[in-house]
């Protein structure tokens, strides 16, 4: 095993997951759904946290494992979540009411996020992220951009897609777009970002113009 797969493995097990987000997570698995790395969901809930966030919304709700660790920096914050898959979001749902959080602050929405995300306010949401459709991601990151507001930030968790985007060989067109989205990302005036290595990659964008 590398230093970099050591410490890759490290940032993991040292994040302690609260025993609701372990159960999401167990789900998660077992229905054949890919949740968000712990360190991943601990670095989401940090900059939820130090953005000081009450209003955050992710694309893909999966069984909860993402949204749990964005409420767990601001406990009570709305958090509007959009997927395709009603069962998965009632599971959701129930795992979020576990966590403590309130009834009238979570909003669920069953749909196509790119049927959905058009009718969504523009410079509403303190944080949004990302995890759905790989394919569609790039969209996905506009729409975000566009719902964030100044100041806000936008998580794309499996940045790095398997391992297989830092290699401009991978020509994969989940990989190519994710290769695209980060090239360009960097190259924009009207944001900041980094992207981090911990799980399957974190890109962090944060907007600081309209």
């Amino acid at each position: 095993m590398s230093d970099n797969d050591i410490n890759w493995k490290f940032a993991n097990d040292v994040v302690v997951e609260s025993e609701v987000i372990a159960r999401a997570r167990q789900h998660s698995l077992e229905l054949g759904v890919t949740p968000v790395a712990p360190a991943v969901g601990a670095q989401a809930s940090v900059i939820v946290a130090a953005t000081g966030a009450s209003k955050l919304i992710e694309i893909g709700t999966g069984l909860g494992v993402s949204g749990l660790w964005l409420l767990r920096g601001a406990r009570d914050a709305e958090l509007t979540s959009i997927d395709t898959e009603v069962d998965h979001q009632q599971h959701a749902r129930q795992f979020f009411l576990e966590s403590g959080a309130l009834p009238a602050r979570l909003r669920l929405i069953a749909g196509r996020a790119l049927d959905v995300l058009p009718r969504m306010n523009e410079n509403a949401y303190d944080v949004v992220l990302v995890d759905a459709d790989p394919g569609n991601v790039i969209e996905y990151v506009e729409h975000g951009l566009r719902l964030a507001r100044p100041g806000g930030t936008v998580l794309v968790p499996h940045a790095l897609w398997q391992g297989k985007v830092g290699n401009p060989a991978n020509r994969d067109d989940v990989a190519t777009a994710f290769r695209t989205l980060i090239g360009e990302i960097s190259q924009s005036g009207a944001v900041v970002s980094a992207l981090s290595t911990v799980g399957d990659g974190l890109l962090q964008i944060t907007k600081t113009a309209l």
